[in-house]
């Protein structure tokens, strides 16, 4: 079992703590999958400035594979955050750099790479979605982090994105019950084989189109005792996505309602153990003494 991360990396710029960390929300789920035991790669676009051959060193000393990356002229993505009662707070973006001006390219010899992992992964923030149809029909399993912020929502965004996909995760601490359900079952509707919300603390919910499973949140206690929650999403669902595919989740034999609740606990664990991780999985070093001020933009990392 193999897992590969498409599309985006980023500098995580902890303004409060003066330090740069590694990150990104496909990276991330390559190294989380990694740390679970899987062997994992990462395919995606590298700026040839300093933080990119830093964001490239970080990934690597994760055991995460780098083979096919490109590296290409232009700045890394860079985010700025602080951190506000143990809560990430995103401040600013600089629109991701290389990395999402111009996202990897699906090649003959990228998608035969990509085709021979069980699980590949992309994002809202990858600007891979019109390379998604090609990807699923290569033969592995795809999933895709939706975020939470509404323009991802769209009925137009999720027409294409869904049909290509076999899971979606989508944020939704910020919505009751009955819009989550509502969202859910719209996503599978269009064409995703599952549908999984993360809700904060009230747990989590997964949709097949025939089964609902919810589990409850695993809180840190007390409080006071999370480092930051940056990376917890991405947590959650590596740890969901290898438990399913170790209990033999194919597109031909979907998992069943005890596979998806066993799944939903190990999601739980992963993201709970993330709470006490520097950023999304360490590696920091100081930022740069004099720094661009990014602009109020949308948050790039999940």
């Amino acid at each position: 079992m193999k897992v590969l991360g498409f599309g985006d990396n980023v500098i995580d710029r902890f303004t409060d703590r003066g330090t740069d960390y590694p990150g990104g929300n496909c990276v991330n789920v390559a190294v989380y999958a990694r740390r679970l035991g899987l062997d994992a790669a990462y395919l995606g676009v590298f700026g040839d400035d300093d933080l990119g051959a830093f964001l490239r060193t970080a990934v690597a000393a994760q055991g995460v594979a780098l083979d096919h990356c490109a590296v290409r002229p232009g700045e890394s993505g860079v985010s700025t955050l602080e951190v506000r009662d143990g809560e990430r707070v995103f401040t600013g973006w600089n629109g991701g750099g290389v990395t999402v001006r111009e996202p990897p390219v699906l090649d003959a010899g990228s998608l035969a790479y990509a085709a021979s992992f069980s699980l590949v992964h992309s994002s809202v923030y990858s600007r891979t979605e019109d390379r998604l149809p090609r990807l699923a029909a290569a033969g592995p399993l795809v999933s895709f982090d939706l975020s939470d912020e509404d323009e991802y929502r769209t009925p137009g965004y999720l027409d294409r994105v869904c049909p290509h996909t076999d899971l979606v995760l989508l944020s939704c601490s910020h919505l009751d019950e009955a819009a989550t359900r509502a969202l859910l079952a719209g996503a599978v509707r269009r064409g995703a084989g599952l549908a999984l919300a993360t809700r904060g603390l009230a747990g989590a919910l997964v949709h097949d189109g025939r089964t609902w499973v919810a589990a409850p949140a695993r809180p840190v206690s007390p409080p006071e005792a999370v480092t930051d929650t940056m990376g917890c999403g991405d947590a959650f669902l590596a740890g969901f996505a290898v438990s399913l595919l170790r209990a033999g989740w194919t597109r031909a034999d979907p998992p069943g309602p005890g596979t998806l609740r066993r799944a939903l606990r190990d999601g739980a664990d992963a993201a709970y153990e993330q709470c006490f991780v520097e950023a999304a999985f360490g590696g920091g070093r100081p930022m740069p003494a004099v720094r661009t001020t990014y602009g109020p933009a949308a948050r790039p990392a999940g």
